[in-house]
């Protein structure tokens, strides 16, 4: 067995840029850091010899990145007829305004603050641009209009945020709710189970060739989490920051202030339990 095939959800090892599925192609934005790992993945997904594409998270405000992402759906000979987006945040969505003046596309979201023209995105939609069947599950919990994006004839789920190609994503506490996110993780759960999704295409880092075992995953992690922020509340540890200073200290600190969000609500879970 690889390093890459012991890691939860079994990554891809290679360049995460470049076809992903008969169906979706990744152009990486240039905006590799710490909370967006590699950079943010714009999926470009269409049918095989389809003129027309749908283009998933447009990225950050970057016009080369921006151009680049046409230049490569003109080059398999596709035109962009739509732009999606699984939730608002600004490495997702910033450059969505522009992307669609550059290609004369209407913007899709949960958000009607993020959309450009009259249609939204919500449960039981299904995208059909150029023969695609794209179907639309609510996921919210990292943010609260999060979604993901079912694409049966591969198999495949485009998740955004809601679970990543490589560690865990935050619950952006007050909009993400921590029940809300666990619900999402079950939603998902089933995909896997009853529809046969075996492939992640996540918004950040590589693709997941494992997407039950990646889910299993973020909901043991989850657990564990929870039980650590418990255990550090009944400890004395009142304050998020002390409980992140108790819980995440083997973490980058460059990455408590995000820890600092998923552990506020991890006490918003606990005390609407009863649990603290």
């Amino acid at each position: 067995m690889t390093e890459a095939a012991a890691l939860p959800g079994q990554p891809r090892g290679g360049v995460i840029s470049g076809p992903a599925t008969a169906r979706a192609v990744n152009v990486l934005a240039p905006n590799a850091s710490a909370m967006t790992l590699d950079g943010t993945n714009t999926w470009i997904v269409s049918e095989p010899d389809s003129g027309l594409a749908v283009v998933i998270d447009p990225g950050p405000l970057d016009d080369v990145h921006l151009r680049n992402v046409i230049a490569t759906a003109e080059k398999a000979g596709q035109r962009v007829a739509l732009t999606l987006l699984t939730h608002g945040h600004p490495d997702h969505a910033e450059g969505a305004a522009r992307f669609a003046e550059l290609t004369g596309t209407k913007v899709r979201a949960l958000d009607p603050a993020l959309r450009l023209g009259d249609e939204g995105l919500g449960a039981g939609d299904v995208i059909t641009t150029g023969g695609l069947e794209l179907r639309v599950v609510p996921t919210p919990g990292h943010t609260a209009d999060s979604l993901c994006f079912h694409l049966p004839a591969d198999q495949a789920v485009l998740t955004g945020d809601t679970v990543l190609g490589r560690g865990t994503t935050v619950v952006a506490h007050p909009d993400g709710r921590l029940g809300d996110y666990l619900d999402s993780l079950r939603r998902l759960r089933s995909l896997t189970v009853d529809d046969g999704v075996h492939t992640v295409l996540p918004g950040h880092g590589p693709v997941l060739e494992d997407a039950q075992g990646a889910v299993e995953f973020y909901l043991a992690h989850r657990a564990n989490r929870l039980a650590q922020v418990e255990t550090a509340v009944e400890n004395g540890h009142a304050a998020p920051s002390d409980v992140v200073a108790h819980v995440y200290a083997d973490v980058d600190r460059s990455l408590w202030p995000a820890a600092e969000l998923s552990v506020r609500a991890q006490l918003d879970y606990l005390r609407e339990h009863g649990l603290i």
